[in-house]
């Protein structure tokens, strides 16, 4: 089987590594010239995974004509900002190629702009008779750890259960198990949203706030996360699944979240262009924060930590100022899985 990744960054080297372990010959493409040659030449990703040796079988290039060509299996493993760019640039090429591949996105974000998902983005991008299914390979997964063959599990989600259990197949081994979902807006919300709740995080422990503050972003968040999801379609139990909790927990306790190491750096007093520089890679977070935000005031879905990071980011805010003003908000009552299911049902209803 003929799979291509697209992208050389760390996760995408990380699940070259994983298809290669399980003896899939697996190619890369990327645009950094330099990161090629060292994955051909000397079988490392020192830019992204430094000390990672990479099996010679994993090849890498530029080529994207070559890289796309007769692939069954095509990844996208590309910042969210470059997926539409990217997708259109092989739809001449799966038009004259005559393999339909599954496309697979591992991408953890929304469109600015549009705020379509990123399966919205590719199935807007790239017409239908030229590709097979979409899914999406999402959950708490550090590339870091799963380059050092750590225990990771993860989700691969499909509104096609065979091109889910196809992808579940090629992944799995030893330290990475895949399970299979058939809710692909809850699993994509999921991952994006987890993006804000790591970068208040990071504020947090930046602003040195003890473990009871940051249990209760996460659980909190969660809430948040939850919400906005049941309003765009999705189902209440998979935030309660790998792509939900399981993803939150991880990027919101986790030096190795460039989400968290982002609002870490906030906290001291770095602007975002700042930021960015340092953590040296795309920050999901400070772009979803704004797509989320506007989605709230769509959905007129309450998300008072969302909105006061977008102050904190887009308006200027003080950090405390905004945490004294989320602790100040009136008292409510703690929701149930109940009512969350119960919303859902509704919007079940009226979807139909």
């Amino acid at each position: 089987m003929k799979v291509t990744i697209l992208g050389t960054g760390s996760w995408g080297t990380a699940l070259a590594k994983v298809l290669a372990d399980n003896q899939v010959n697996v190619q890369m493409w990327g645009i950094e010239q330099d990161v090629i040659k060292e994955i051909n030449d000397q079988h490392q990703n020192s830019s992204y995974l430094p000390g990672l040796e990479l099996a010679p079988v994993i090849k890498a290039t530029n080529d994207l004509e070559k890289a796309v060509t007769a692939c069954e299996l095509l990844v996208f493993a590309v910042p969210t900002k470059a997926i539409r760019k990217v997708a259109e640039s092989i739809v001449p090429i799966l038009s004259r190629s005559k393999t339909r591949p599954i496309i697979m996105h591992v991408s953890k974000g929304l469109e600015q702009g549009s705020h379509l998902r990123i399966s919205q983005v590719i199935e807007a991008t790239i017409p239908r008779e030229l590709f097979q299914a979409i899914v999406v390979l999402s959950g708490p997964s550090h590339a870091e750890e799963v380059a050092k063959e750590d225990i990771t599990t993860i989700t691969a989600a499909s509104t096609s259960l065979e091109a889910a259990q196809k992808i579940q197949t090629l992944f799995m081994n030893d330290y990475f198990r895949v399970y299979t979902n058939t809710d692909v807006i809850g699993v994509e919300m999921g991952a994006a949203l987890k993006n804000i709740i790591a970068l208040a995080s990071g504020i947090l422990h930046g602003l040195d706030y003890g473990d009871n503050a940051k249990a209760a972003l996460i659980t909190r968040g969660l809430a948040e996360i939850t919400r906005l999801g049941i309003k765009m379609g999705a189902d209440v139990l998979t935030f309660s699944g790998l792509s939900g909790v399981g993803d939150l927990i991880v990027t919101c306790t986790s030096v190795h979240s460039r989400n968290w190491q982002a609002g870490n750096l906030l906290a001291q007093g770095y602007n975002v262009e700042e930021v960015e520089k340092r953590v040296h890679m795309v920050v999901e977070g400070i772009f979803t924060t704004k797509a989320a935000y506007e989605l709230s005031q769509e959905y007129q879905v309450d998300m008072p930590i969302t909105a006061g990071l977008y102050q904190i980011l887009y308006e200027g805010a003080s950090l405390k100022t905004v945490i004294q003003e989320l602790m100040g908000r009136p008292g409510k009552q703690e929701a149930s899985l109940a009512s969350h299911q119960e919303e859902w049902a509704k919007n079940q209803v009226k979807g139909e």
